[in-house]
């Protein structure tokens, strides 16, 4: 989230970052959106009776600040329908492996016990499924013999901080739809 801010503050991504929402009180995420200068609000689950009267204030929050897009950094609950629907095609979230492999919380070490020759990152738009969206970008990385989970892990990082901005950037000039297909990256 703080590589989309910082993008966004140094104009190389075309958009305003005009709210950061939170499920956990405690993330850091919102010391980093402050230091941004981003609004940010805490929508703590824990705090509602139902799934849905939690995404209904996300929901409020989103609209009151006029929310074009929803750009998903570390917000690790899955969407019910109705709220993917209400914003179809205006949520993208990266996802640590190249869909339609490995989807779900754990890819890189599914991908890791996989043993794969080659793994890599993922922008895709949101749909009902779990990583089953319409990809904006891949790029792949390659695992070489002498990778440990964790270099895989900081090279998969490394990838996400520049992928992201610029499946961003496709998006608002609108030269990602979900319609066109898989835009692959250069490596």
């Amino acid at each position: 989230m703080e590589n989309i801010l910082r993008n966004v503050r140094e104009r190389k991504i075309a958009a305003k970052a005009a709210l950061v929402v939170s499920d956990n009180p405690q993330a850091y995420a919102l010391k980093r959106a402050e230091k941004y200068d981003v609004e940010c609000v805490v929508v703590d689950r824990k705090r509602f009776e139902s799934k849905a009267a939690f995404e209904a204030e996300i929901r409020r929050h989103l609209e009151r600040k006029k929310i074009d897009y929803i750009i998903l950094a570390g917000f690790m609950k899955i969407l019910s329908p109705s709220f993917v629907k209400a914003y179809r095609f205006r949520i993208l979230n990266i996802h640590p492996a190249l869909l339609p492999n490995f989807p779900g919380a754990h890819a890189i070490q599914d991908a890791w016990e996989a043993k794969v020759k080659t793994t890599g990152v993922t922008v895709h738009f949101v749909d009902e499924g779990v990583d089953t969206g319409p990809v904006i970008l891949q790029r792949k990385i390659p695992v070489e013999a002498t990778d440990t989970l964790e270099t895989v892990e900081k090279k998969i990082h490394a990838v996400e901080y520049e992928l992201y901005p610029e499946a961003i950037n496709l998006v608002l000039k609108g030269k990602a739809k979900p319609s066109s297909g898989a835009k692959k990256a250069k490596k």
